[in-house]
């Protein structure tokens, strides 16, 4: 049975181009297969989503592009994360946790049985 896949909340497409960045560069096509692939095939990003994305990360500075050849011997726009983009990846990150740990206490409350 396959799984539905999920939408994704408003901001979270950039932290999760973020932390796709980590290892190193990596082209658009590239980003939205392993994000698919990690999510084990749960959140899909859509072309009309990720290329306005990367050139926002790219304007904010939290990402640089150049143009190199991909692995199939093609002309590709590879971003790489900067500087700037793993210090907003560290606090996006802290976001996330403490806002996923609400979510856990609210949604599952020790002190409640779950109705």
């Amino acid at each position: 049975m396959q799984q539905p896949r999920t939408e994704l909340l408003q901001g979270t497409l950039d932290v999760l181009i973020l932390r796709t960045l980590v290892p190193g560069p990596s082209h658009g096509h590239a980003i939205a297969k392993y994000i698919q692939r990690t999510s084990e095939e749960l959140l899909q990003v859509e072309t009309g989503s990720l290329y306005p994305a990367l050139h926002r990360l790219e304007a904010k500075g939290w990402i640089a592009a150049s143009w190199e050849q991909s692995d199939k011997g093609k002309r590709a726009k590879f971003y790489r994360l900067t500087a700037l983009g793993k210090k907003q990846l560290k606090a996006e990150r802290s976001k996330w946790q403490a806002f996923s740990r609400a979510m856990e206490l609210i949604l599952n409350p020790a002190d409640q049985e779950a109705q």
